[in-house]
């Protein structure tokens, strides 16, 4: 686990709004700190599966994982604070849920709403900037795939779609058109810079996309949009698919011209994480440059991937450099 690292962040950076869930959303946190605290991290509620699946089962609260993720990327807490926030416990009936998803849930109960939860725990951990849940609504994500079959339930996508054999269609949320969160739609109309974080697309970044308000905020707001495409594809996800079928699903899920600028890695992956991915059905993401043009957007491709760790990601402090340069 990284060190929390204090802020050095200026007062005066641009203001960004980035949408997103899980570790893609966290990682670009963990570079923007550096350069703006008026970060405002919008974050998807559509999980149901390991610790915040349970706890949303057992307490009735909106999963607390993704949050907690962000949390920890914008935090300048004691290291000792750090620590707790993510340990794991190993055994008995609490196996492999974390401190921060309890810490949460204890919140939630004493607080009138998840976002004042929320809100009360990123007071704790000092954090850089807000996370906000994109609403406080209980919402289930739905995929339909290409051949009609359908499944309820974030976690259940993975499997289904292994089953299937063949591509979602689209994904939906039930209730259709949860009320987002009225604060997530102001920082998105108020940012300068509105990013489509990295991600899980059918489970991490459209769903933020389903809530009614969010892109309506994203068309009206005057800030630069950019989609920061994934470094490899994703087992149960999107298995063959290429930059511009990244774009191509957000756009379908949006709205036209929901983005100005995709944003994708040049950096080749490893070349000992290549093979350990194809075992999993992922691969580089093939950037087809004339669809990406021909859809209306621009197209920046830097060298974003980290050359460290076990995972093919992108590298914070190169991401969040290449998006600042793109603003300026």
């Amino acid at each position: 686990m990284e060190p929390y690292r204090q802020s050095v962040a200026p007062e005066h950076g641009p203001r960004i709004a980035a949408i997103g869930g899980g570790t893609g959303l966290s990682t670009l946190l963990r570079g923007l700190k550096r350069y703006t605290k008026n970060i405002t991290a919008i974050v998807t509620v559509a999980d149901d599966g390991g610790g915040s699946g349970r706890l949303r089962q057992d307490l009735g609260m909106l999963p607390p994982g993704d949050i907690r993720n962000c949390l920890e990327a914008l935090a300048n807490a004691e290291p000792l604070m750090a620590q707790l926030m993510h340990y794991r416990f190993p055994e008995g009936e609490l196996a492999g849920q974390s401190f921060g998803n309890l810490f949460l849930a204890a919140l939630n109960g004493i607080m009138p709403s998840f976002d004042r939860a929320v809100e009360s725990l990123s007071q704790v951990l000092a954090i850089t900037g807000r996370v906000l849940p994109v609403t406080n609504e209980n919402i289930q994500l739905e995929a339909e795939f290409e051949n009609g079959a359908r499944v309820v339930g974030e976690s259940r996508i993975f499997q289904c779609k292994q089953e299937q054999d063949c591509r979602i269609r689209r994904v939906n949320l039930l209730p259709s058109r949860p009320k987002a969160l009225p604060e997530a739609v102001e920082a998105i109309r108020e940012a300068e810079m509105v990013v489509l974080a990295p991600g899980s697309l059918y489970t991490s970044i459209i769903p933020n996309l389903l809530v009614d308000g969010i892109v309506e905020a994203i068309r009206e707001s005057r800030a630069l949009k950019i989609y920061v495409c994934n470094v490899m594809t994703q087992e149960g996800e999107t298995e063959g698919y290429t930059a511009a079928d990244h774009v191509d699903a957000l756009l379908s899920h949006g709205a036209p011209g929901l983005v100005d600028l995709c944003l994708a890695n040049s950096a080749p992956v490893r070349p000992g994480l290549v093979e350990k991915y194809r075992e999993e059905d992922a691969a580089p993401i093939l950037v087809d440059r004339e669809r990406i043009r021909a859809m209306g957007l621009e197209l920046e491709e830097r060298p974003l991937a980290s050359d460290k760790g076990d995972f093919a990601r992108h590298d914070p402090d190169k991401l969040a450099a290449a998006l600042l340069e793109i603003y300026r």
